[in-house]
């Protein structure tokens, strides 16, 4: 246990760093505020001239208090020392780092590939860099929408501010960093927009309690047969987000080490807390 969580925040300082690279490298210095709290930190240094980094931190700060007091402890110590990290290395790497280029479409790029790298390290660890992804979790928690879409709302409202204070030219540049970065986090997390998992276990019902609990996620019970063993057991069906898959590994791991669970990318989700119905269904 102790190796393990040692890894999990190693990589989170090499996610950090990474994105601190990507945004010091590309994005900020040919103006690109690609959504998040970064994005809004970027504008705001150059409008104001602050650090983006020490912005970042001060943005992160309420937005943690609050995800402690109205979503719980579950956004702690992973969340702050990711942001912490993070904007500690934009700082730092500043006057190190120097853009290898000045056109705004390789920036986005490559600046997007970074950035998506290094989160989906800190994703892939079970941490957050804090900023929109606390945010999008308070948005769900209040306005019943899926993560995803809180994600996108934030992200739209900072290529908004972007088009109106830096130019359209380079909030569509922007556009396409958001789409990279996410792309690239897909990757490393190794999944879609959902996942589906199938959870075989002894304690479906126990485990299926804390999803409900833990995750505001809903579950399926069924029946299963081994056909080795012939023996009976429970089957759990449920579909999360693909920034929740660490942490529902975990909360299996917690209730049931011996459980067997196959992950598998859902093209599609609908019903609630994911996309909804369309009339052309």
């Amino acid at each position: 246990m102790k190796g393990r969580t040692i890894l999990n925040y190693g990589l989170i300082t090499l996610g950090s760093f990474i994105t601190a690279v990507g945004l010091d490298m590309f994005l900020v210095p040919n103006r690109i505020a690609a959504g998040g709290v970064s994005g809004l930190a970027t504008i705001i240094h150059y409008l104001l001239g602050f650090s983006v980094g020490i912005t970042i931190l001060i943005l992160n700060i309420p937005l943690f208090l609050s995800s402690l007091k109205v979503l719980g402890p579950q956004f702690g110590i992973k969340t702050l020392y990711g942001f912490f990290t993070l904007s500690v290395f934009v700082d730092l790497l500043k006057p190190v780092v120097k853009s290898p280029t000045t056109d705004p479409l390789l920036a986005a790029i490559f600046g997007g590939m970074l950035t998506g790298l290094g989160l989906g390290l800190v994703f892939k660890a079970g941490g957050t860099t804090g900023g929109t992804d606390i945010a999008a979790q308070l948005i769900r928690k209040f306005f019943k929408v899926s993560s995803g879409q809180g994600l996108m709302l934030i992200d739209g409202i900072v290529i908004i501010l972007a088009g109106i204070f830096f130019s359209v030219e380079l909030a569509l540049y922007a556009l396409i960093a958001v789409f990279i970065t996410t792309r690239v986090i897909d990757v490393v997390q190794e999944g879609l927009g959902a996942k589906a998992a199938f959870i075989i276990s002894d304690h479906t019902d126990k485990i299926a309690r804390e999803i409900l609990t833990q995750m505001e996620r809903g579950a399926t019970l069924m029946k299963c047969t081994g056909a080795y063993t012939c023996r009976e057991k429970g089957l759990l069906l449920t579909v999360v987000g693909r920034w929740e898959v660490t942490k529902l590994k975990s909360l299996v791991k917690e209730v049931d080490p011996y459980a067997f669970v196959i992950v598998a990318d859902a093209h599609e989700v609908l019903g609630e807390g994911f996309k909804e119905f369309s009339g052309g269904i």
